[in-house]
């Protein structure tokens, strides 16, 4: 006889969105296989710590990702009060449909905090995308990625040095399996999509002839002498090529809060934040990205896009030792981009297991567990 699970998928911020859509598609395959006899059960509980159109609804229309059953509005406000408010909210969902396991993703205060309500009631939990450490406690997401790996019973890891580190933290490797990574999934599914985008046409943009840019991490965008070292580099590479910046509410605050002045730099193009296809194709037609954003450095690497992420630090090292990937720093960005404007650059690899077949995993390892 089949065996049955009931599962929660937890979506909270824009990230989320992207990782949860492949496991929706998955659970509805599996369910045409099965030829009517359903052993997934699924809902789809959105804690809404993200909740703006440009930033969360739109993610739901594009990547086909139905309506949630369940909506917990959560808002925003500081970590500890927006992490209180997910579990408040998330105690009495979990009592009342009392599912067999509570699939988290990624590493935002919703993963963290619907571990910890499942964990206490005595719910299974699977993280998709465990593993991942930046080893920089600075980071609210590491401190989430620690204590959701510390507590969950079925780590789905993208990489083998994320089964490294959760080994080197004591997790018994029968919890662990590696997966692959959830996002290529995403980027496989969407890629045909992403290459009929209108958005280069509009902006005038020719491939290899712009560079991509993401700002949002507080380092980068509150700090006021390094957001204005950013601006004045990209103002300066605005004269060299097109640079396309779909800019984030908080760092366009700050742009403004600074009184950072970009006049005279027609050839910088800030947008408002886009979507999801529109961002893939950027990212397969730039010259090069820059990015402090997680997912980009993985997107870039399986699209062979040069990428230079504006972070001390990476949880996906995988992306700088096999891929395209590289760290640099307000300070040194002038250099790092006028060396892949000359030419010096490494087409990189896909790293094992990112096919696009990651959810497929996942099913198999919940119905296995």
């Amino acid at each position: 006889m089949d065996k049955t699970i009931k599962l929660l998928l937890v979506a909270g911020a824009r990230p989320n969105f992207m990782k949860i859509a492949p496991i929706i598609r998955a659970i509805r395959a599996h369910k045409d296989r099965s030829a009517g006899r359903s052993t997934i059960e699924s809902l789809l509980v959105h804690t809404g710590q993200h909740y703006d159109d440009k930033m969360s609804d739109i993610f739901f229309r594009e990547l086909n990702i139905p309506a949630p059953d369940i909506s917990l509005e959560v808002g925003s406000g500081s970590h500890a009060e927006q992490t209180a408010r997910i579990m408040m909210a998330f105690e009495p969902v979990c009592l009342r449909e009392a599912p067999d396991w509570v699939v988290v993703v990624g590493d935002v205060n919703s993963t963290m905090a619907c571990t910890l309500v499942a964990s206490k009631l005595g719910i299974k939990v699977a993280h998709v995308e465990a593993g991942l450490r930046s080893f920089d406690r600075t980071m609210p997401e590491e401190i989430n990625r620690l204590v959701t790996d510390a507590l969950a019973d079925l780590l789905l890891t993208p990489s083998p040095d994320a089964d490294e580190n959760l080994k080197r933290e004591g997790i018994p490797p029968s919890k662990i399996c590696r997966v692959g990574n959830i996002m290529i999934d995403t980027l496989v599914a969407n890629l045909d999509g992403a290459r009929r985008s209108p958005l280069p046409e509009k902006e005038g943009l020719k491939p290899k002839g712009f560079v991509y840019v993401t700002l949002h991490r507080p380092s980068n965008v509150d700090d006021r002498d390094n957001l204005v070292l950013i601006m004045n580099e990209l103002a300066r590479l605005s004269h060299e090529l097109p640079v396309v910046f779909p800019v984030h509410p908080r760092t366009r605050k700050m742009i403004g809060q600074y009184g950072i002045s970009l006049n005279g730099s027609s050839g910088l193009k800030l947008l408002d934040p886009i979507g999801y296809q529109d961002s893939l194709c950027l990212t397969e037609q730039a010259k090069f990205v820059l990015t402090d954003s997680g997912g980009l450095q993985e997107e870039s690497t399986y699209l062979r896009t040069p990428c230079l992420t504006l972070r001390p630090n990476t949880e996906r090292p995988i992306t700088i030792e096999m891929g395209t990937n590289k760290l640099t720093r307000p300070e040194k960005l002038a250099s790092d981009i006028q060396e892949i404007m000359r030419g010096h650059r490494r087409d990189g690899q896909i790293p094992e297991l990112w096919d696009g077949r990651t959810a497929e995993r996942i099913l198999d390892a919940l119905l296995m567990a």
